[in-house]
């Protein structure tokens, strides 16, 4: 049985947005992780902790753009990426 173009395309898009929420939930939990890893950071460690953390932060920050966008269905969400 095929799918017609409409239903491929639903498909298509509710697995779009099924990936892109794991990985903005993956990309939180990271943050959760490389925020403790800088509270329990010795002083030698702590700068680069931080920094582990703020580029987890910056990560989680586009995949939560990303999940927005397909939820959204804002501008440019045919577009080829």
């Amino acid at each position: 049985m095929e799918l017609n173009p409409i239903t491929n395309f639903s498909v298509y898009r509710t697995r779009q947005r099924s990936n892109a929420k794991a990985s903005w939930r993956d990309a939180a939990t990271v943050v959760s992780m490389r925020w403790d890893a800088f509270l329990q950071s010795e002083a030698q460690a702590r700068e680069f902790a931080f920094r582990s953390y703020l580029a987890a932060l910056d990560a989680e920050e586009t995949a939560a753009a990303e999940l927005s966008r397909l939820v959204s269905g804002g501008a440019g969400y045919l577009s080829a990426a």
